[in-house]
C-alpha cells in the first residue's frame, strides 16, 4: 500500500513490478497540478513534470539550476504514447525502438506541437525513451501522457542513485519538489545512449548504457 510519509515521499513496496495506478496517485495528482515529481528509472532518479506545461518546464529549471539552452528529454509509457503524444516516430526510429525499447536508449525524433517548446527549446526535435523500469513506465501511463525524465540532481553534480541524495540534493529548494517515489536504490551506472534518429541513418549524441555497436546490431 502508499505510504505517505514527510516531505511528500511515497515509500513503495519493494517489488516494483506490483506497483499500479492507486500506489502513485498522489504522484498523478502532483503532475496534474503543474508539479515537480522525482521518481526512479533503471539507471538514476529522475525529475517528471507534464511536458505540455510551460510553468512546470520552468520549474525543473528552477530546482537543477539547469541552463537555459539544454533541452528536456522524455520517457513515454510506450512506443504508442510516444507516437500519440511526442512526436513523429520516424522509419529508423521505429526499428530503433522495436529492438531498444524498452531501456536505456533515448532516441531524437521530430517533435509533436503538442510540447512545450521550452522542452526542445523550439528545434522541432525532442528526445525520448520508454525506459525499463516498471514505476517510470507506470507513473507515464498513469499521468496519461509523457514525463520529463531529466535526471535528480543540480546541474553539473552526480546524478541521484538514492531517495536520501534526491533530499539533500535540493535541501535548499525542497519546496519545489512536490512528491519523491521513494522505490530504494536505483542501480546507477551508465545514462542512456542517445541517438539521433530523425533522418535516414542514426547519429551517436552521446555514448551510454547500450554501446554503439549494438544500437547498429539493432538496424539488423
Amino acid at each position: 500500500m502508499r505510504e505517505a510519509v514527510a516531505c511528500g515521499v511515497l515509500r513503495l513496496p519493494i517489488d516494483a513490478s506490483a506497483v499500479s495506478a492507486h500506489h502513485l496517485a498522489a504522484a498523478v495528482d502532483a503532475l496534474r497540478s503543474g508539479g515537480v515529481v522525482a521518481f526512479p528509472t533503471e539507471t538514476f532518479y529522475g525529475l517528471a513534470v507534464d511536458p505540455r506545461s510551460a510553468p512546470a518546464v520552468k520549474k525543473i529549471v528552477f530546482l537543477k539550476e539547469r541552463p537555459p539552452d539544454q533541452p528536456l528529454p522524455l520517457i513515454a509509457a510506450s512506443i504508442e504514447q510516444v507516437a500519440a503524444q511526442v512526436g513523429s516516430i520516424t522509419a529508423l526510429a521505429a526499428r530503433l525502438a522495436s529492438r531498444g525499447w524498452p531501456g536505456p536508449l533515448t532516441l531524437i525524433i521530430p517533435a509533436s506541437p503538442l510540447l512545450c517548446p521550452d522542452v526542445h527549446l523550439s528545434s522541432g526535435k525532442v528526445a525520448v525513451r520508454v525506459p525499463d523500469h516498471p514505476i517510470a513506465r507506470a507513473l507515464a501511463a498513469s499521468a496519461g501522457h509523457p514525463i520529463t525524465s531529466t535526471s535528480a540532481n543540480v546541474s553539473g553534480q552526480p546524478p541521484c542513485s538514492t531517495p536520501a541524495q534526491v533530499i539533500a540534493a535540493f535541501c535548499d529548494r525542497i519546496d519545489v519538489l512536490d512528491v519523491l517515489i521513494d522505490a530504494g536504490q536505483t542501480p546507477g551506472g551508465l545514462p542512456s545512449t542517445i541517438v539521433d534518429a530523425s533522418g535516414d541513418a542514426p547519429v551517436l549524441v552521446r555514448a551510454g548504457a547500450i554501446v554503439w555497436d549494438r544500437v547498429l546490431e539493432f538496424l539488423h
